[in-house]
């Protein structure tokens, strides 16, 4: 096997995480060497497709640190590792103007306040993928151009297969290029080639008991690699179970004008999600991306019906951005209407009684206020459930989208890789998807993928450049 001769940074994945750890470890005197698995010029990633929102929870990203920690902690109830929370929390801000000082620029893509930073040019509001000359796109472009510039390199169809370790220390990887697998020896390494979405097998072991019936609402390049590969040296992993996403109609697998919107959430939030039994199952009052994870979480995840009224149509699924109503019909989605409960049944092939049942106490318990009496309770302080009442009665069959899983290397609060005993493992450094630790948990606390990426590959190539010795300015 060949050995090259000594880099001063090897960055795994050339995605928002990955660039930016590159980037800010050039600024800071490193020659970082970027190792993207795809080959393409234009190679695919989340951060290249990515609808472009920097929030935090679902905030406005530019609000001062104790709100960004507060907005941190009501959603991920305590899950959240306490100084990952600190880390988000005191860099968010940081992190947009670093972005802009390399060129990159943001709008304000909305009224609502997580919509006050987004990439421009954004992405349309039209069926299907539009990334090309888009936020994301640029995003990779500009920051690749700031790396070039400082004298890092980007070397793409290169798959690192392992990490090379020396007395407890990262001191390599071991890439494949050109079918040659050669050694490369650095002063540090950093994984952020994005999450495992895109590998079945990790996500049936972790996630679905059917990963097949999962939609594969990504780039789909993220195989997993880091994750494993740092696991393989003792890395910790955490929260391993959870990944953002969203719910959409089920007739997205034979339709690609149904995904990345419109997305059903708006829906399944005002009203109640079913299974083939006609009953609730779970909290619909968690949110969309909750209500997605836990679809995934049954044995047959295509199993599900989201059932609302006119009411509901006609306010939060035309309100929400390419919400339902009227983009689903558009793009060939069917939707399902009756005049009553025992039609609506019919027609979706659920058992009349049971189905005549949950919506009847779910009715009343709307009515009295009385939501937690339900089985399961459901809860109300961010969505507001809406009584199924006015018709036309509607139903929609949904699956589980899957855009990036949450889980993964366990880090501290300076992107240090940490092994089982929670110990930085030296020289290894991990940012973005590839890491764990602060989303998920048990309500599936969702802080936000492009923040995450940012925030964490500027300290990792801030941390890999003072430990070979060159400190942040």
């Amino acid at each position: 096997m060949r050995v090259d001769e000594k880099q001063d940074l090897v960055v795994i994945g050339g995605g928002l995480a990955g660039l930016a750890a590159a980037c800010r470890a050039a600024e800071l005197g490193l020659k970082p060497l970027v190792l993207e698995a795809t080959d393409d010029e234009s190679y695919l990633c989340n951060s290249r497709i990515t609808g472009g929102i920097f929030h935090v929870a679902m905030h406005d990203i530019r609000l001062s640190e104790d709100e960004a920690r507060k907005n941190i902690h009501n959603a991920s109830q305590g899950f959240a590792r306490p100084e990952l929370v600190d880390a988000l929390a005191g860099n968010a801000v940081r992190s947009v103007d670093w972005l802009r000082s390399q060129g990159i620029r943001f709008i304000r893509g909305g009224p609502t306040p997580e919509l006050g930073t987004v990439l421009a040019p954004p992405r349309l509001q039209q069926f299907g993928m539009h990334w090309k000359g888009r936020g994301g796109d640029v995003l990779l472009r500009t920051l690749s151009e700031r790396l070039a510039e400082r004298g890092g390199t980007l070397r793409r169809g290169a798959r690192v297969l392992s990490i090379v370790m020396e007395a407890g220390c990262c001191t390599g990887v071991e890439v494949e290029i050109d079918g040659s697998v050669s050694r490369l020896r650095t002063g540090a390494v950093v994984i952020a080639d994005g999450g495992f979405q895109a590998n079945q097998d990790m996500v049936g072991q972790y996630i679905s008991p059917a990963p097949e019936k999962l939609f594969q609402r990504n780039a789909g390049t993220g195989r997993g690699d880091g994750i494993r590969i740092a696991a393989a040296v003792g890395a910790k992993l955490v929260g391993m179970d959870k990944f953002y996403g969203h719910v959409l109609h089920r007739d997205v697998i034979n339709n690609e004008r149904l995904w990345p919107h419109p997305m059903i959430d708006s829906m399944a939030v005002s009203g109640v999600v079913v299974n083939g039994g006609g009953q609730r199952v779970f909290d619909e009052g968690l949110g969309g991306v909750s209500i997605a994870n836990m679809i995934a979480k049954l044995e047959d995840p295509h199993g599900c019906t989201v059932i609302c009224d006119a009411a509901a149509w006609r306010g939060p699924a035309r309100e929400a951005v390419m919400g339902p109503n009227p983009n689903l019909e558009k793009a060939g989605g069917k939707v399902i209407t009756a005049d009553s409960i025992e039609d609506l049944a019919a027609k979706t092939g659920l058992p009349a009684t049971a189905l005549g049942d949950t919506v009847r106490h779910y009715n009343e318990a709307v009515a009295r206020g009385t939501l937690n009496s339900l089985d399961p309770p459901r809860t109300s302080n961010r969505f507001r459930p809406l009584p199924i009442a006015e018709v036309p009665l509607l139903a929609v069959p949904v699956c589980a989208g899957i855009t990036y899983s949450m889980g993964g290397i366990a880090i501290d609060g300076a992107a240090r890789a940490l092994d089982a005993n929670d110990q930085p493992i030296p020289g290894l450094y991990a940012a973005g998807a590839s890491t764990g630790g602060l989303e998920g948990g048990p309500n599936t606390a969702y802080t936000g993928g492009l923040s995450k990426a940012v925030v964490f590959g500027l300290l990792a190539g801030e941390a890999a450049a003072r430990f070979g010795g060159n400190q942040p300015r």
